[in-house]
């Protein structure tokens, strides 16, 4: 798949490489539509109600709380609050461990979406593996924690 895509054109290209998953960092509802009519998953990025409810609508498969910072976490409980139940949200931007995760999961995130915690240019591959498992350890001691029900 591919994150950051912004047109119906950069969907295609995906598509056509075999790709299944379209990421976005805003709710563009022409591009959600192109990617459901071709098969892939959709997530795009979202920060109100009327964008969570417009991508949904729109055939979103899972939604993308972008930029998951500051007080992100208190509009994420509200928003949760007037979603459908079991809908599939993810935290993404400025997570890093299990202390920025923790507000997120418990208001109903139940994914994050990982970027310079898990691999920053020219990182050695050992250092990517330990990143991974240490994120990986932190969103399974939130699922012991509180649980992974939506």
């Amino acid at each position: 798949g591919a994150g950051t895509v912004l047109t119906t054109k950069d969907v295609e290209a995906v598509a056509d490489a075999g790709g299944t998953l379209i990421v976005s960092p805003n709710t563009n509802v022409e591009v959600i539509r192109r990617t459901v009519e071709l098969g892939m998953i959709s997530a795009p990025g979202f920060q109100t109600p009327s964008e969570a409810f417009s991508a949904l609508e729109a055939g979103a498969h899972a939604l993308k709380q972008f930029p998951a910072v500051g007080s992100a976490a208190a509009i994420l409980k509200g928003t949760m609050a007037v979603l459908p139940k079991g809908t599939l949200v993810l935290a993404v931007g400025g997570i890093k461990n299990l202390e920025t995760m923790s507000p997120f999961w418990a208001v109903g995130a139940r994914g994050f979406g990982l970027g310079s915690a898990l691999y920053k240019a020219g990182m050695a591959t050992a250092q990517v593996e330990a990143n991974a498992k240490a994120l990986a350890k932190a969103v399974t001691t939130l699922k012991k924690q509180m649980g992974s029900k939506l």
